[in-house]
């Protein structure tokens, strides 16, 4: 079974799109949640993210970013509520530990740990709608102008490392199969025959690599890689950014959880919570359209090569 955070092939604008335009749609999604505090803009920026996600098929891949992220918002807000013991508005009067100190709870560490976790929360879901919806060979592809040898090794990590985790998984299962009288497998001798054979296989692939020419000095020249238009995307990332430069200048999203908890709620925050999810959303609005309407347009002939021979009998 594949798993949840790879990539998965798809119709979407982000899965057509050229590499850099998708990275820019989802950087500028995950920017946006390092500029603004406020827990109110950063709950929309994961809205947004949520709803890109959904709509571009990465459901499986935003549940398992959440199954990460939620214990880690939750860990990053009780740290920040148990160390730091500023703002007036106390919840839980605590002990005093020898080392630690006092573990006074108040509402201010709460929300200023809360919003931290928020901002992880965010980034750690556009990175996996990135890594279920943009081709990695792709991207490996866009980098091989710039970094030819890099860009090969990456390629040979990214395709070699799978290929040693499920040799594991195969050791360890016959190791687990060979019945009650065999002497047991340690983890030092899986380790060392894992290791052997990795070794055999890197040597079989780099013989395979000398095969077909990587070893001459001559460059070949890769084919243009053909991409669909991906202009509203492009134009999603540039008003993500327009919008959070725009709250940047007006204020928008002030928080400030110490001495006492402040958030703004004027209009320009509000605008900016209810910009953020519509212009994530914008650029899939026409693509479900496009899609049954191409997929009419190939029905459409298969139907009158039915008729056809109907007519001819009447």
């Amino acid at each position: 079974m594949r798993p949840a955070l790879a990539y998965r092939p798809g119709r979407s604008p982000i899965h057509r799109a050229p590499v850099w335009v998708a990275g820019s749609f989802l950087g500028a999604l995950a920017l946006i949640a390092f500029l603004f505090d406020s827990p109110l803009v950063l709950v929309a920026d994961g809205l947004a993210v949520g709803l890109a996600g959904l709509a571009a098929g990465a459901r499986r891949a935003l549940a398992a970013s959440l199954r990460l992220a939620i214990p880690l918002l939750v860990l990053l807000t009780a740290v920040n509520a148990l160390v730091s013991h500023r703002g007036g508005t106390l919840l839980v009067r605590g002990w005093d530990v020898p080392v630690i100190g006092t573990t006074d709870v108040t509402l201010e560490a709460l929300a200023a740990g809360a919003a931290v976790g928020l901002r992880v929360v965010v980034v750690i879901m556009a990175f996996a709608v990135y890594s279920a919806c943009v081709d990695p060979d792709r991207v490996l592809r866009a980098l091989r102008p710039l970094a030819r040898r890099s860009a090969l090794t990456a390629t040979l990590v990214v395709r070699l490392v799978p290929l040693a985790a499920a040799d594991a998984s195969r050791m360890r299962e016959a190791a687990a199969l060979r019945g009650p009288g065999a002497a047991p497998a340690g983890r030092a001798a899986l380790a060392r025959r894992l290791v052997e054979g990795s070794l055999d296989r890197a040597i079989d692939v780099a013989a395979t690599l000398e095969l077909r020419g990587h070893s001459l000095e001559e460059r070949t020249v890769p084919a243009p890689e053909r991409s669909a238009p991906s202009a509203g995307l492009l134009l999603a990332a540039l008003a993500l950014a327009a919008v959070a430069l725009a709250g940047l200048a007006t204020g928008a999203g002030g928080f400030d959880p110490y001495p006492s908890l402040a958030m703004a709620l004027d209009a320009p925050t509000l605008l900016l919570c209810a910009a953020l999810p519509a212009i994530a959303v914008a650029p899939f609005a026409g693509a479900g359209g496009a899609s049954r309407a191409a997929a009419r347009g190939r029905a459409a002939p298969a139907a009158g090569a039915v008729s056809r021979p109907g007519g001819r009998g009447g």
